[in-house]
């Protein structure tokens, strides 16, 4: 069977956008509504929700994070909830939900069971960094459940060695972050390996056992241009049917999805976008 893929390279120029960027002084201020569920392995969890139509978006914060502070104050979640209904969950082990091991990864069975606590059949699953883990993961254990998948700081590294050292070698003919830019990602990488207990790994490191070429599912990943953002989607650009790959100029991990007024608008557009066109509704 033949299947057109459209794999679409998206210059990191604001300018491409300029009729979509959303403004945050734009976006509705009302405040999310929480909630909590207890999983199967009685771990209670807090989540968030916003926006009263339209078909479910479910976001999945980074390693150290919290649903709060990436998704509702960076204004991505309120974007989205103005035409859906958006849940963001702090993963265990963060935020305001239990923290069986803390300092530990959160799991992606707990996506799960937010899903089924809340009866939601299919959404658009996007995750940044761990997250974007935890959404690999998704796509290997629920495919059936998503309407699009979308990596922020993340996406799935090529498990063949060869393909991944050419990758590897794209991103360093990249420049590189100087000045205060390195000095916080290497700020970040210091809190990450202290922070994180002994023996364990981030979701995001191992690539999860999927076969994208038999998924329908369009795949959106949006990464930095200082944050190896090819060795993290050119797996994803030659094996989904469907890829949009968004770069955001001069952006490091942390500065791809900063809080507030200092979070690109470019993310914001394009992650709105693109669920709005792949949309199930």
């Amino acid at each position: 069977m033949s299947t057109l893929r459209r794999a679409w390279r998206v210059a990191a120029l604001l300018a491409v956008f300029a009729t979509l960027l959303i403004s945050t002084t734009a976006v509705s201020a009302q405040a999310p509504t929480d909630g909590t569920f207890t999983t199967s392995d009685a771990v209670k969890i807090h989540y968030l929700t916003a926006g009263t139509s339209g078909s479910w978006v479910v976001l999945v914060h980074g390693y150290s994070d919290n649903a709060q502070r990436m998704w509702f104050a960076t204004g991505i979640a309120p974007a989205l909830a103005k035409t859906h209904r958006v849940v963001a969950l702090d993963n265990r082990n963060h935020g305001q939900s239990d923290k069986p091991v803390p300092g530990g990864s959160g799991r992606a069975q707990d996506i799960v069971e937010l899903m089924d606590h809340l009866k939601i059949q299919k959404a658009h699953i996007h995750g940044y960094s761990m997250g974007g883990g935890i959404t690999g993961q998704l796509l290997g254990m629920i495919p059936g459940r998503f309407i699009t998948a979308g990596f922020g700081g993340s996406g799935m590294q090529e498990s063949d060695p060869k393909l991944r050292a050419q990758a590897m070698a794209m991103d360093e003919a990249l420049p590189k972050a100087q000045g205060a830019d390195a000095a916080g990602m290497e700020r970040f990488r210091a809190r990450v390996a202290t922070s994180r207990p002994a023996g364990t790994q981030p979701v995001s490191a191992t690539p999860p056992p999927v076969d994208l070429t038999t998924l329908d599912i369009p795949i959106l990943a949006v990464n930095g241009t200082f944050d190896n953002p090819y060795a993290k989607t050119q797996r994803l650009w030659r094996e989904a049917r469907v890829f949009q790959n968004v770069l955001l100029a001069d952006k490091t991990h942390l500065t791809a999805i900063a809080t507030g007024a200092n979070t690109p608008p470019l993310y914001i557009a394009s992650i709105t976008k693109f669920i709005d066109t792949y949309d199930a509704n």
